[in-house]
């Protein structure tokens, strides 16, 4: 039963990151036009690697 708290819990936490990271990306495309793909890249980067985490401790909770 706590497994499955715990993986509630780490998909709340990556969907509220990802969240974040997507809306203070677009205020900044939105702040600086020129900078959007170096926003865009870092946006990306940043969230496939709490996506991988968010992976990696549900397959571990297990």
């Amino acid at each position: 039963m706590y497994n499955l708290i715990g993986a509630g819990l780490i998909v709340i936490g990556a969907g509220l990151g990802l969240g974040n990271i997507g809306g203070k990306a677009m205020e900044g495309i939105a702040r600086q036009p020129e900078a959007a793909s170096k926003i865009q890249t870092a946006m990306i980067i940043i969230g496939a690697l709490l996506e991988g985490l968010a992976f990696g401790a549900l397959i571990l909770g297990k």
